[in-house]
């Protein structure tokens, strides 16, 4: 047995030192035949992964990326999840690249995102059936459909979960329910009920293995993402067979489904039941976890601001006495915050939730006097560029107020871009904002808090606050909006 045991070992280091002896040679080539950016590819295999890791559990990520500007440059190369990758923190490279999708890069995401998501999700499809999806998806999130349709709902399923709220609340669960109950409503017109509760459930194990290594023997976390995302699909697609049969006989719904059911017009109708289920499954994840994220730290912000929460409150208690005993929202209650469009930008620029995309070189490509060779992958940052006080005065402080200026930074309108740009542009983009909007008033006018203990903002493996962001809520008067 010892025999056989050392025979493996051997092997495994004999076949382990070929590889690192290959990869080593290939990165020593490549950098003589073309002009990379500076940096450093780091540990063999590893790169420089653990450093990025390690920055983004903490409270402040930004020395990552800030320490590697300082020293080479804002485009710089490193090696990170497998491959080797140049970041941007140029907000003209950025533009490039967001730019020229399809055409000199291509969405290219962690295996461990790609598997979760599926195939057919909308981060990761290319080409024409991106380009269908994306359309679809965007009709049915534009200004007329959120006046007329989207907005009631919104309003009633913020209002019905603030209803539960008293004593000690846990505010980024909170916001997940919120935003998890109303993006399947608009997806499938599920109310708020046991199913969904079971199906949210499962789409935080999925989400926990984002950025895990994507090999279950190696890591259980992933292993569960992979287990749940199994049994979200399942649910999904038992979902699209029965509305199919209702579809049958004659029944209609005004939701993204039936949507999907009908297709944009193009020659083949419709969509398949996977391509429903992958484009569902992806929407259910960023409509739930982006957003929530977002509304706990515009609070979060605001708690710690207390100039601009105190501003923030006028604005909606003077929408409120208007209004009189009507609770509901109106369009031109939502159009009548202009501060609050300050706050949401604010918190989007300070926040980073999504902190930039990750692209695949599809040629050889000179930029800045660089060359990223084929193949490779690219980071475009939006986080360096939100956050660089050449861009935006006194850039890591919340100022809500440097908002009613027209563009808000000190350079191009170019570098403020919280939703990704070119054709692949976040399409939910305006959905987000009225829903932030929406829970801001209400929580306002309704309550009063304070935190209930200390609580730590960290970014891996995605943005949240470690404890939940536990609050003491204390209700108002909902008429008396200037009565604590």
């Amino acid at each position: 047995m010892d025999t056989i045991n050392n025979l493996f070992i051997y092997l495994f280091l004999s076949v382990f030192t070929f590889l690192l002896l290959r990869a080593v040679t290939a990165a020593h080539l490549r950098r003589r035949k073309t002009r990379l950016p500076p940096g450093t590819l780091g540990l063999p295999f590893i790169g420089e992964t653990l450093q990025l890791i390690s920055a983004y559990k903490t409270e402040n990520p930004e020395p990552f990326i800030d320490d590697r500007v300082s020293k080479y440059g804002n485009i710089f190369t490193t090696h990170v999840f497998g491959e080797p990758t140049v970041f941007s923190a140029d907000p003209e490279t950025n533009r490039f690249i967001l730019q020229n999708e399809g055409r000199l890069f291509e969405s290219s995401y962690p295996g461990s995102i790609q598997n979760l998501l599926g195939r057919y999700s909308l981060l990761l499809m290319r080409g024409t059936l991106h380009k269908r999806m994306h359309s679809l998806t965007m009709s049915f999130a534009n200004s007329s459909i959120l006046k007329d349709h989207l907005l009631a709902d919104i309003d009633r399923l913020v209002r019905l979960n603030l209803d539960s709220w008293t004593g000690r609340v846990f505010l980024m669960e909170e916001a997940k329910k919120i935003t998890f109950n109303l993006t399947v409503k608009q997806l499938m017109s599920f109310d708020p009920c046991e199913w969904t509760e079971k199906l949210m459930k499962e789409y935080m194990l999925v989400i926990e293995g984002f950025f895990s290594i994507p090999l279950p023997i190696f890591s259980s976390t992933y292993r569960k993402a992979i287990q749940a995302r199994r049994k979200v699909a399942e649910a999904l697609g038992l979902v699209v067979r029965e509305r199919r049969k209702e579809r049958g006989g004659g029944e209609r719904k005004n939701d993204m489904l039936e949507a999907l059911f009908e297709g944009d017009g193009v020659e083949g109708g419709g969509f398949s039941d996977e391509e429903i289920v992958d484009f569902m499954l992806a929407l259910l994840v960023a409509g739930y976890d982006t957003t929530s994220t977002i509304m706990t730290l515009a609070v979060k912000f605001l708690t710690e601001t207390p100039h601009a929460l105190s501003h923030l409150k006028e604005e909606h208690e003077e929408i409120r006495l208007r209004k009189g005993e009507v609770e509901s929202l109106q369009w031109e209650d939502y159009k009548s915050m202009p501060f609050t469009q300050c706050v949401v930008n604010e918190t989007l620029r300070i926040a980073n939730i999504i902190s930039g995309v990750f692209r695949r070189a599809m040629t050889d490509i000179n930029i800045k006097g660089y060359t990223i060779p084929k193949g490779w992958k690219v980071f475009a940052s939006f986080r360096a560029v939100h956050l660089d006080h050449a861009h935006f005065k006194d850039a890591r402080s919340f100022d809500p107020w440097r908002w009613q200026s027209n563009a808000g930074s000190t350079s191009s309108p170019n570098v403020f871009t919280p939703f990704g740009g070119g054709p692949r542009r976040c399409p939910g983009y305006e959905l987000a904002r009225v829903e932030l909007s929406v829970f801001l008033h209400h929580l306002i006018t309704r309550f009063s808090w304070v935190p209930a203990e200390p609580d730590k903002l960290i970014f891996f493996p995605t943005t949240r606050m470690q404890k939940r962001y536990p609050i003491i809520v204390q209700r108002r008067s909902l008429f008396d909006p200037y009565k604590e």
